[in-house]
């Protein structure tokens, strides 16, 4: 069966009035910063990290999230590495921790893809990735990889987009990377560092396939989903938009949000995913895991 993400012969562009509108509101929205650069330029890391910081009410939702994700950690001393550091500022959070990105930049110590990490085995108390898994082409490597790093007891925390009723709009409409929830495959082509995705990988491996996935990598735990921020991001504007909300309304937002927390199964954009590293595997488990 031809998946509808595969192009015929008989395919046309159409162009319509929604469609001429659509353009022409994604022309406006886009940040006068980035409007006219390519996702993979490598100038944009350092004009988002400008952008995050000039949008109060964007850089308050990172402060959120790191907050988030160093509550998901598991305490404890060791190494915690982050993955995709690119335009954030979770050092301000966790001093010590070891930042890393796929592009070379004055905030990194470590350039890596997230592929092949360059750790000893069980060196890591934990990893904490800021929406990057769904920019890994090849998730089965990123997971064995960690799989070794991580120690027992250790976790992977990230904060990644989802997919609900209502950000399938937003995310197919609006959004700039690819998202494609019906897609049968966990890999896609690596295009480049940004422009390569599929913003709905994190929704197909940890629930829609969450049986593969777990009988794929015995060595981790799905330990909870908090599906989150249904309109926040997008008032933002992100690291892409122009901000649709001023900073003094941050805490509005934020408790209409919570009033809808019954609902976030179909409004939710994001989930903060945490993933623990499980301290005892089968004898089973164990040589399907090492076979990877």
């Amino acid at each position: 069966m031809r998946s509808r993400y595969e192009p015929t012969k008989d395919d046309a562009p159409t162009f319509t009035r929604p469609s001429i509108f659509h353009n022409l509101l994604k022309t406006w929205l886009a940040h006068p910063l980035t409007r006219n650069l390519d996702l993979d330029d490598p100038r944009i890391v350092q004009l988002r990290y400008q952008i995050i910081r000039e949008k109060p009410f964007l850089h308050r939702i990172y402060e959120e999230w790191y907050e988030q994700l160093m509550a998901a950690l598991p305490p404890g001393g060791g190494a915690v590495l982050e993955v995709g550091t690119g335009a954030g500022f979770f050092r301000e959070y966790m001093p010590d921790v070891i930042t890393s990105d796929v592009v070379d930049n004055s905030r990194v110590d470590i350039v890596l893809d997230g592929l092949t990490l360059p750790f000893a085995d069980r060196a890591l108390r934990g990893i904490v990735m800021l929406d990057v898994l769904h920019h890994l082409s090849q998730p089965r490597r990123f997971f064995a990889e960690a799989a070794r790093c991580v120690r027992p007891g250790g976790a992977i925390v990230m904060i990644e987009p989802w997919v609900t009723v209502w950000s399938k709009l937003v995310y197919g409409k609006l959004h700039h990377e690819p998202f494609r929830p019906d897609t049968r495959e966990w890999e896609f082509p690596s295009t480049g560092p940004l422009s390569g995705a599929n913003g709905a990988l994190p929704w197909i491996l940890f629930e829609r396939d969450r049986a593969d996935f777990e009988r794929e990598f015995p060595a981790w735990a799905i330990h909870s989903i908090d599906i989150q921020m249904p309109f926040r991001y997008l008032l933002s504007g992100g690291v892409s938009m122009r901000a649709l909300a001023p900073g003094w309304s941050f805490g509005l937002w934020r408790a209409l949000e919570r009033t809808l927390q019954p609902w976030m199964h179909r409004l939710g954009m994001f989930a903060l995913i945490t993933l623990n590293r499980r301290t005892v595997l089968g004898r089973n488990d164990t040589k399907r895991q090492n076979s990877k």
